[in-house]
């Protein structure tokens, strides 16, 4: 297997994901920092920190000529940074030295790689936007079609009360609305410009300097921080954080389609399920599997970027080359997570018979809580508690309904109400009114 999945022939279409994957290229790297240089040139001229000509010529050159990335391999390897190696061979490209000599003017290399970082983060960002509201407006199709199927609520894996598969979708739901709405939140932070120089003072550019920073963040539509952002990495910590809590997120609807599709459970039929080398009856499910797996490596990928976020002085290259290893395996990961979610919200179908026999399996223990709270009305609840507790005993003993054992022992009792889903319905059929809106 190679050291990355998502460049694998064989593993890429199971943990990959093309349209991210493409902004993480080497070319995709050179074009954004070009178009970096391009536009930090353009608006120096303009303000007159360099002939303007010069300007005009370096902009017009970086959206025309071709750097070959294998070519900055050596001495990115000594520099520590493509940024140098870039520079040289697009002087040289230019063939024009009296323009070529106000190139990257004062800025440094950190300013071109991390200001070309946010060009391709915000339209990766854009792309995920997209992915999750068609997954949002999936799952609520899917609630409010399901919104009265009734199903077990199982916690610590036994069976509790009844619910709806309705309302189990919305459970899914719900975080990722949270999560796309903090979205617009990461991503104007991400989308924002670094220029500051050597050491983080724009020295070289002179008063100018600040002005020059603003009108590079207007002319590549990014936020101007007002300051030099070397060693502040609360932006990208940030981006990480929401990346693993987006895959948590999707990993709780992979976990429960684990379950659901389980052997002896079979509440759900994932159609397209994944087969086994050996064994002809196996429907492995495998996309939920997937997005487990994910969340886990997110989760770890964050805390390297958490980690990474302590710097030292005004720039630290051991922790910014953390960053550089783990930032592109994570977006990677959290693009494969949406587009395999949404995929799996079209291939779900509920089995309403299996359902029916998770909810009662000749006992009805499932309704345990409803009879102690109908007979908590006329006795005190803690003596409810145990007179139904032993009748769950006897039923469970016997293999008989409690239902009957209740009506037994408590005649008299209104058993009319147990049974009910709650809220269930409601609150299914709400998502999918939030997920329309």
């Amino acid at each position: 297997m190679p050291a990355s999945a998502a460049d694998s022939a064989i593993y890429r279409n199971l943990f990959g994901d093309e349209q991210t994957a493409a902004l993480f290229t080497d070319s995709a790297e050179v074009r954004a920092m070009l178009l970096v240089e391009g536009a930090l040139a353009r608006v120096q001229g303009r303000l007159g920190l360099i002939p303007e000509t010069a300007g005009a010529y370096i902009d017009r050159a970086a959206r025309e000529v071709q750097i070959d990335p294998a070519a900055l391999g050596a001495e990115t390897a000594t520099n520590g940074v493509p940024v140098p190696a870039l520079v040289a061979a697009f002087r040289k490209a230019m063939n024009a030295p009296d323009h070529a000599q106000f190139l990257h003017w004062g800025a440094t290399s950190q300013d071109i790689m991390e200001t070309g970082l946010a060009l391709r983060l915000r339209r990766v960002t854009e792309i995920w936007d997209e992915r999750l509201a068609a997954l949002i407006a999936a799952l609520g199709k899917l609630a409010d079609q399901y919104a009265d199927l009734p199903m077990a609520a199982r916690t610590y894996g036994q069976v509790a009360t009844p619910t709806s598969f309705g309302a189990v979708i919305a459970g899914w739901g719900h975080p990722l609305m949270r999560h796309r709405a903090r979205l617009a939140e990461i991503r104007a932070q991400i989308a924002t410009v670094s220029l500051g120089g050597a050491a983080g003072t724009l020295s070289a550019m002179g008063a100018e300097g600040p002005e020059v920073r603003a009108a590079l963040a207007e002319a590549l539509e990014l936020a101007d921080p007002g300051h030099s952002w070397h060693a502040e990495r609360d932006r990208m910590d940030g981006f990480a954080a929401w990346m693993a809590g987006l895959a948590i997120s999707l990993a709780k609807m992979g976990e429960d389609l684990i379950l659901l599709t389980q052997s002896g459970i079979n509440e759900i039929r994932l159609e397209g399920a994944g087969g086994s080398s050996t064994m002809p009856q196996k429907q492995n499910p495998v996309g939920p599997s997937v997005l487990v797996a994910l969340a886990r490596q997110a989760v770890a990928l964050s805390a390297a970027i958490q980690n990474a976020g302590i710097h030292r002085q005004q720039r630290d290259g051991a922790a910014w080359f953390v960053e550089w290893l783990t930032v592109p395996q994570l977006c990677i990961s959290t693009g494969r997570a949406i587009a395999l979610a949404l995929d799996l919200a079209g291939r779900i179908s509920p089995d309403a018979q299996a359902m029916a026999r998770g909810l009662d399996d000749g006992t009805g223990l499932i309704h345990a809580e409803a009879y102690t709270f109908a007979l908590a009305r006329h006795m005190p609840r803690p003596e409810a508690q145990v007179k139904i507790k032993g009748l769950c005993k006897e039923a469970q003993a016997e293999h008989q309904p409690l239902q009957k054992l209740v009506a037994r022992d408590f005649p008299d009792l209104d058993l009319s109400a147990a049974g009910g889903l709650g809220t269930a319905p409601a609150e299914a059929r709400a998502f999918a009114v939030q997920a329309r809106a």
